[in-house]
């Protein structure tokens, strides 16, 4: 029975990866494991699945369908990425300037070494606490030049969080991924902060370790000195707190409209004093629930295919 369980293990993290056409190598396919922490079990049960065809094996890579060209699209993916991760590195740099930046790191599908011509830059930013709405602003006032010099796709800064709350509300296979694979780029301390605080990713992903490479903290210039020291006082609470209505606002107007983005998606903001994050019902709860279909039927054919 624990054999038989590993093997769903290992269909359900194919699957995962699946639905974003990224097929996984044999260690990768390990580290995402829901539960098996043997490896030499784990490999017992991936060769079962191999021979018996319910899973392909292309080079050195596996997914649930003998196509090369999805192989084919990760390599090119890869040598995209990496000149992307250059780039996003000094986008991280000037960020990390911005007064009451503590963090940032890249998310999507960038962090997990994977770009296309349609792949934006996206950053996954930790403010000071109570200063989260200053910081976005700023960052967001530098995000509408970026479109005078056509360079907004190595700027989207989608995702904020401050270090009074470093929790991810939402706990699942996709958060616990997404915060395994971010790549912080200056911040150390507000990253082991953050990664501590999110330990639960673990009851998703044990295989998975957390490790800071060596990066570097954020950037201290006068500029951000002189203007965390004039905002340290109740006004730069005040002031915190009306950009948020401000922005909540904006957004809800937005949402409203249904007004959509270039790339069709609805814009929707989830919005709170700690955070500011796209609203999880627009994208991650119909991805979750189209994973769900997708393990339901691949059980069912792999349980049909056993005594066939």
């Amino acid at each position: 029975m624990k054999y038989f369980s590993v093997k769903k293990d290992i269909l359900a993290t194919i699957a995962y990866f699946n639905m974003f056409e990224y097929p996984l190598k044999k260690n990768e396919i390990f580290l995402f494991l829901g539960h098996c922490d043997d490896f030499s079990e784990f490999e017992r049960a991936l060769n079962f699945l191999t021979n018996d065809s319910v899973i392909f094996k292309i080079g050195e890579f596996y997914g649930l369908h003998n196509n090369f060209a999805l192989v084919m699209k990760r390599q090119k993916g890869y040598e995209k990425a990496i000149h992307m991760l250059k780039k996003a590195e000094k986008s991280a740099k000037l960020i990390s300037a911005f007064p009451f930046i503590k963090g940032v790191a890249i998310s999507g599908s960038l962090s997990k070494y994977f770009a296309d011509d349609q792949t934006d830059v996206d950053f996954f930013i930790i403010t000071a606490p109570n200063r989260l709405w200053i910081a976005r602003t700023f960052l967001h006032l530098l995000k509408k030049l970026t479109y005078l010099l056509n360079m907004q796709d190595l700027f989207c800064m989608n995702y904020f969080i401050d270090e009074s709350e470093p929790v991810i509300l939402e706990k699942n296979i996709y958060t616990a991924t997404e915060v395994a694979t971010i790549l912080p780029i200056r911040g150390v301390d507000a990253f082991e902060t953050f990664f501590n605080a999110n330990s639960w990713i673990k009851n998703f992903l044990p295989n998975r370790s957390i490790y800071l490479p060596e990066i570097k903290e954020t950037k201290k210039t006068w500029l951000r000195y002189l203007t965390e020291k004039l905002l340290d006082n109740r006004f730069g609470d005040f002031l915190d707190n009306y950009l948020m209505k401000l922005t909540a606002k904006s957004w809800n107007s937005k949402t409203l409209s249904n007004k959509r983005n270039n790339k069709g998606i609805l814009l929707s903001m989830h919005i709170g004093k700690h955070y500011s994050k796209p609203n999880p019902e627009i994208f991650q709860k119909r991805l979750l629930q189209r994973y769900e279909n997708s393990l339901t039927d691949i059980f069912k054919y792999y349980e049909l295919s056993r005594y066939c």
